[in-house]
C-alpha cells in the first residue's frame, strides 16, 4: 500500500509539472503577440486544460495497456516510470527548453518494464491488433505519431499561413491584427483544450494502471470499505482519477511556466496575432484528432513546429534556427533518456525479474 501512495503523489507531482511545463506551450504564442496578458493567458489555458481533460479515456487506455506487458507492471515499475518523466521534465525546464512530457512518460515507462521483466525486450508492445480491429502498440501509437505529427504542424501551419496571407492581402495590417486578436482568443482556447484532452489522459492511464496492477496482485485486499474505490478488476479509469488529474493540471497551468513561454513565444519566432491564430489552430486540430485515435502525441512538438512553419512563410531566416536546434536534440535525447533513467531507478528499487 505504501508503494502506491508513492506512485499517487509522484502521478500527481508529474501531472502539476505537466501542467506548467506542456501548457507554458499552448499560452505562449497568445502571450508573446499580447493579445492576453500572462496571468490572463494562464486562467485561460488553465480553465480550458480542466475541461478537456474531462473528456476522453482513449489515450489513458493506450498509456494503461498498449505499450507494455502489464503482467510484469508493479507498483516499483510505476513509480520509476512517473520518477524518470519528472526529472526529465525538470531538467529542461530549468534549461528552458520543450520537451516532451508525454515521451518522457512513456520512455520512463518502458524502461522500467524492461528492468522489471528481466531485459526481455519481448515485453514492449510494438504492433499488435486492438479487439476494435485497430492497430495499436508502440510503433503506431508512439514511434510513427513522433514523426508524422510535428511534420504535419509545419507543413499544415505553413500551409494555413500562406492561404491567410493570400486571402488578406488587401487588407491593412491593423485590421487584421484587431481581427485575430480577438480570433487568437478562441484558437488558444481551442489549443488549451486539445492539451487537456490529451496530456491529461496520460496521468490517469499511469495511475489507473496501478490501482489495475494493486487490484491483481491483491495490494488492496485488506483494505477498509472506505477505500474500495480503490479496486479496479478492469481497466477502466475512475470518474475520482479523471477530476483530480484535471484539477491537478489546472493547477499546474496557473502555476505557469516563464521559462519555456520565453523560448516559444520570443527566442524562436517573433509572432503577430494572425500568425499565433495560424500556429494555434494548425496545432489544434492535429492534438484533437491524435486524442480521438488515442495516440499520446507531444503536444510541445505538434505546436513548435507549427510556429516553426508559419514563422518560415515570412522567410526561412525570421526562425531562429540555432534554438530549433536545442529543442530538436531535447525531443530526440527525450525517449532514449528516460528510458534508461527509468530502467536504472527500477534496478534500483530492487526488481529485476519479472513478478
Amino acid at each position: 500500500m505504501i508503494f502506491f501512495l508513492l506512485v499517487l503523489l509522484a502521478a500527481f507531482v508529474f501531472e502539476y509539472i505537466n501542467g506548467f511545463h506542456d501548457s507554458a506551450n499552448a499560452i505562449a504564442t497568445v502571450v508573446s503577440t499580447k493579445v492576453l496578458t500572462p496571468r490572463q493567458a494562464i486562467l485561460w489555458a488553465a480553465f480550458w486544460n480542466l475541461f478537456g481533460a474531462l473528456l476522453g479515456t482513449a489515450v489513458a487506455t493506450t498509456i494503461g495497456q498498449g505499450l507494455v506487458d502489464t503482467s510484469v507492471v508493479t507498483m516499483p515499475t510505476v513509480l520509476a516510470a512517473l520518477l524518470s518523466a519528472i526529472i526529465w521534465d525538470l531538467f529542461t525546464w530549468w534549461l528552458g527548453l520543450p520537451s516532451s512530457s508525454s515521451h518522457a512518460l512513456i520512455g520512463g515507462l518502458c524502461g522500467a518494464a524492461l528492468a522489471a521483466a528481466g531485459g526481455k525486450w519481448s515485453v514492449l508492445k510494438w504492433s499488435l491488433t486492438d479487439a476494435q480491429g485497430a492497430q495499436a502498440g508502440l510503433w503506431p501509437k508512439i514511434v510513427l505519431p513522433m514523426i508524422t505529427s510535428p511534420a504535419a504542424g509545419f507543413v499544415i501551419g505553413m500551409l494555413l499561413m500562406f492561404l491567410l496571407m493570400v486571402a488578406l492581402q488587401k487588407v491593412t495590417p491593423r485590421i487584421i491584427s484587431l481581427i485575430f486578436g480577438k480570433a487568437q482568443l478562441f484558437s488558444s482556447g481551442f489549443l488549451g483544450f486539445s492539451h487537456g484532452s490529451n496530456d491529461a489522459q496520460k496521468t490517469m492511464g499511469i495511475i489507473t494502471l496501478a490501482l489495475f496492477t494493486g487490484t491483481k496482485s491483491g495490494v488492496f485486499a485488506s483494505a477498509p470499505d472506505w477505500l474500495s474505490f480503490l479496486r479496479t478488476p478492469v481497466f477502466d479509469v475512475p470518474i475520482w482519477v479523471k477530476i483530480s488529474c484535471a484539477l491537478t493540471m489546472a493547477a499546474g497551468t496557473a502555476g505557469g511556466g516563464w521559462r519555456i513561454i520565453r523560448t516559444m513565444g520570443h527566442k524562436m519566432v517573433k509572432l503577430q496575432p494572425i500568425q499565433g491564430f495560424a500556429s494555434e489552430t494548425t496545432a489544434s486540430l492535429i492534438i484533437h484528432v491524435a486524442t480521438t485515435i488515442g495516440a499520446p502525441i507531444s503536444t510541445t512538438h505538434v505546436i513548435s513546429t507549427s510556429i516553426m512553419g508559419v514563422g518560415a512563410t515570412k522567410r526561412f531566416s525570421a526562425v531562429k534556427w540555432g534554438i530549433v536546434e536545442r529543442i530538436v536534440w531535447a525531443w530526440v535525447l527525450t525517449l532514449p533518456v528516460t528510458g534508461l533513467t527509468g530502467y536504472l531507478l527500477m534496478r534500483l528499487l530492487g526488481v529485476t525479474g519479472v513478478r
